[in-house]
């Protein structure tokens, strides 16, 4: 049973008891990514989920990574375009002393000068390893031209110039804006020990909020194309569809949709581009969900002689879709494929509380195993065709990058 409380100054707690566990996963989650940051700024988030573990008032950065290793127990973080969360899994008695840890890192964490540019030159590596690898780099080109003049388009890593100008300064001003009460959820599921409550309340109670802190909205969704050449040998492509907000009431039928397009071995991208034509290794689709918009994406590498072919057969598959709707076997196949992959998911106590504190932080109603089930299960043809029309009826947005010297 999941449970959910909240502190006097506005911060949320949601926990999921697991008594047959002798573990506990805890994660903090912040309400800011990158597309809270302005242009000047972008990867201030990032930079700052790196520098939680480079000292505190109290800790250097081997002494927190020793503090984890004694114990027992696994940190890490991570940043996204709309959130940042700082994660541990500790055996259940060590649930207070990694909560403790977590505090001091997130809260008092000194951002030395010197740790901070040894810490930039570690993400310029990490910038260009992304930008070495072209199936990665070139989501970020798509989500560039489709999200134009929208920090949404702009990379979680940031870029060279950004980070160079970002201060000490401009991250303690951000973390005063953003690492508010109001903004965070502290999520728990496992083998929870008593208590626990009030340690929270003990270690937040007096965090302020700053309810003026906002989030600029998404205006519209840009159709564009970019191009990049690179020394590579294949072509890479991305075509993107406007899709739908986290919220909206046909995100289960999204899902479903993606699924069949490009989102398993069995869907209808799979087989036909390149079990059926041999045009590709790679070729597949997915879905992201922001809480104001949404881009359904596809992604396949070929050689160039055939990166027209590969497009052409893309379009004529999403276009199938579109104009013929999904078979009965293909609804009720991809049904008992999400059916199962929430099921197996959910046994994972580390997923259950991502899960959990994602939705509690983005809003998103707490429903049990069953019900969510039943969301899949209520998925129609009628609304697939709607969906499939709504969304593919409009041009993509295209990023495509060719070997150099064409």
């Amino acid at each position: 049973m999941i449970r959910r409380y909240q502190l006097d100054n506005g911060l949320r707690i949601v926990e999921e008891s697991l008594p047959s566990l002798r573990s506990v996963s805890i994660g903090i989650w912040i309400l800011t990514g990158s597309r809270n940051e302005s242009y000047a700024y972008n990867g201030i988030s990032h930079l700052i989920e790196h520098m939680l573990f480079k000292g505190t008032q109290t800790r250097n950065a081997r002494d927190i990574a020793e503090a984890f290793d004694s114990i027992g127990g696994d940190t890490n973080a991570f940043t996204s375009k709309e959130y940042t969360c700082l994660y541990a899994k500790v055996m259940d008695q060590h649930t207070n002393y990694a909560l403790d840890l977590m505090f001091d890192m997130i809260f008092n964490s000194t951002f030395d000068e010197d740790e901070l540019e040894r810490e930039k030159n570690v993400i310029y590596e990490e910038i260009a390893m992304t930008e070495d690898t072209p199936d990665d780099i070139i989501h970020d080109h798509l989500h560039e031209v489709s999200f134009k003049y929208h920090p949404l388009g702009k990379p979680i890593l940031g870029n060279h110039d950004t980070l160079e100008g970002i201060t000490r300064d401009d991250i303690l001003k951000f973390r005063e804006e953003y690492y508010t009460s109001d903004r965070i959820v502290i999520s728990i599921a496992g083998n929870i020990p008593e208590g626990l409550y009030e340690k929270i309340n003990e270690l937040f109670s007096d965090l302020p909020s700053n309810s003026s802190s906002n989030d600029e909205l998404m205006t519209s969704y840009n159709i564009e194309v970019m191009k990049q050449h690179k020394e590579t040998t294949q072509a890479h492509l991305c075509l993107g569809y406007e899709g739908i907000p986290i919220h909206h009431d046909s995100i289960y039928h999204m899902a479903v949709l993606n699924n069949v397009l490009g989102g398993s071995m069995s869907s209808r991208l799979f087989q036909k581009i390149r079990e059926e034509l041999g045009l590709t290794y790679t070729i597949f689709s997915y879905h992201n969900a922001f809480r104001d918009n949404g881009i359904l994406t596809v992604y396949g590498a070929t050689n160039l002689e055939q990166l027209d072919l590969l497009e052409q057969e893309i379009q004529l598959t999403v276009e199938d879709i579109w104009k013929h709707g999904i078979t009965e076997k293909e609804l009720n196949n991809t049904i008992q494929q999400l059916k199962g992959q929430i099921v197996l998911g959910l046994e994972n106590p580390n997923s259950r509380m991502h899960r959990n504190g994602r939705n509690e932080l983005l809003g998103i109603e707490h429903i049990p195993l069953n019900s969510l089930i039943q969301q899949f299960e209520q998925v129609t043809h009628r609304g697939i065709e709607e969906l499939a029309q709504k969304t593919f009826s409009q041009k993509p947005s295209k990023a495509c990058i060719l070997p150099q010297d064409v």
